[in-house]
């Protein structure tokens, strides 16, 4: 790395916190709990399956400014239900409100999170961006035992415009009194961490684990956060 960051602005959903290994643990303990077998749902990974469908295309919506938080948390699960024709839209608040209670206790790390984050620490001012709610964002950084890392947590919320949005990026420049050349995003979004930084006039490093093919031209480009210690 020829240019010297000072301050180095992480995602944490799919990036440092395993949202993909911690969000199945949770829909599991939620399709057991509610006997859903029972009622028409056939197995759990056909609503695993349902679920990141709508849940997927609920944040699009929200990100772009369709709907609102309070429906994207309890929609995804009705539309799962729905699918599988079980219209109970009680059951689907209760659930959304379960799963969301659950969800931020769970405390999987993507591989060698915590190895990158310990190898940062003492060379960087390390921050947070991340389009999730405040209070579970903040509940995930506790359970994980990473809120120690950080000096600024910036949520969409609190920030009020979410990735990649270049308000969110200017904002965090201002919590942390950091400029764009002295600062570095690093996430798995391309479109969002990635073209959002770049837009704002940051340098980016995309996290690619499944080595996804793209034509987009990242700063960096790391497939593993061991690959990103020889880089930083």
């Amino acid at each position: 790395m020829t240019k010297t960051y000072k301050h180095l602005f992480f995602d944490l959903d799919h990036t440092l916190w395993d949202f993909d290994k911690n969000s199945e643990t949770t829909l599991k303990k939620l399709y057991d709990e509610y006997q859903l077998q029972n009622i028409g749902v056939p197995d759990f990974s056909s609503f695993m399956f349902t679920y990141k469908v709508h849940n997927d295309r609920m944040w699009e919506r929200f990100r772009n400014g369709f709907i609102k938080r309070e429906e994207l948390r309890w929609k995804r699960i009705w539309l799962t239900l729905i699918d599988f024709k079980i219209g109970d839209t009680a059951l689907a608040y209760e659930m959304s409100t379960a799963y969301l209670e659950i969800l931020p206790t769970q405390t999987a790390l993507t591989p060698f999170a915590k190895e990158l984050l310990d190898y940062c620490k003492d060379r960087y001012s390390l921050h947070l961006i991340t389009n999730g709610f405040e209070t579970t964002q903040w509940q995930k950084l506790q359970y994980s035992g990473i809120s120690s890392y950080f000096g600024q947590v910036i949520t969409s919320e609190k920030s009020d415009r979410p990735k990649p949005h270049r308000e969110i990026f200017d904002y965090a420049l201002q919590a942390t009194g950091a400029t764009a050349d002295q600062s570095m995003m690093i996430g798995d979004a391309l479109e969002i961490d990635v073209l959002g930084a770049l837009n704002a006039g940051w340098d980016q490093m995309y996290y690619n684990p499944a080595q996804l093919a793209h034509n987009k031209t990242p700063t960096y480009e790391v497939s593993c956060w061991r690959e990103a210690m020889t880089l930083i």
